[in-house]
């Protein structure tokens, strides 16, 4: 039974690969696997995409050329039910791993005004403080969020549950809502 979800888990990320920017060698996506607009997202190689993960590339407004870029690079393990959404740029260094349900986004529907307060969330347009960066061997707990706007240390620890809404020093551990440098290890 092992070996037909393997030949499963090959045969979806060989159909699937063909619509990213670029798919990197020996990296797999497991089923089910949500996207929106795909060619603005390169995965680098050896990189693991857990099931029910969210990968979105959104236009910031009708008048924009291109939408967002979200770029993963080598020996990345996102885990189940991730979501990764790029109005502008997100970008995942080298040998990061996620525990299950992160989220990593670089925009919200509508800039906290009171002129767009009126307006249903859903038709407000996109907006977005700022890419996101997070460096070579981060580790993110479970139900961490890391919201618009922050970098996220080389080898730093984000707590499980945290959620991350300025920028986290290298070599430290994040934890609490909003994400505070609890322990610097380094």
């Amino acid at each position: 039974m092992m070996y037909l979800g393997k030949v499963v888990t090959l045969s979806y990320t060989g159909y699937m690969s063909r619509l990213f920017k670029s798919f990197g060698k020996d990296s797999y996506i497991r089923r089910p696997f949500n996207w929106h607009d795909l060619h603005n997202v390169t995965i680098g190689s050896k990189v693991f995409i857990g099931s029910g993960t969210t990968l979105t590339s959104w236009k910031l407004s009708s008048d924009s050329v291109e939408g967002g870029k979200i770029i993963i690079e080598d020996f990345v393990s996102i885990g189940e039910d991730a979501h990764i959404t790029a109005t502008t740029l997100i970008h995942i260094g080298k040998n990061v791993l996620t525990g299950k349900k992160v989220l990593i986004t670089d925009n919200a529907h509508g800039a906290s005004t009171a002129d767009l307060l009126d307006i249903s969330p859903i038709k407000r347009p996109l907006y977005s403080k700022g890419p996101v960066y997070i460096e070579d061997n981060v580790w993110i707990g479970e139900k961490a969020s890391i919201m618009p706007g922050v970098r996220v240390g080389k080898g730093s620890i984000i707590a499980a549950n945290s959620v991350v809404t300025k920028d986290i020093p290298p070599y430290c551990v994040a934890a609490g809502i909003p994400a505070k440098v609890i322990k610097q290890i380094k």
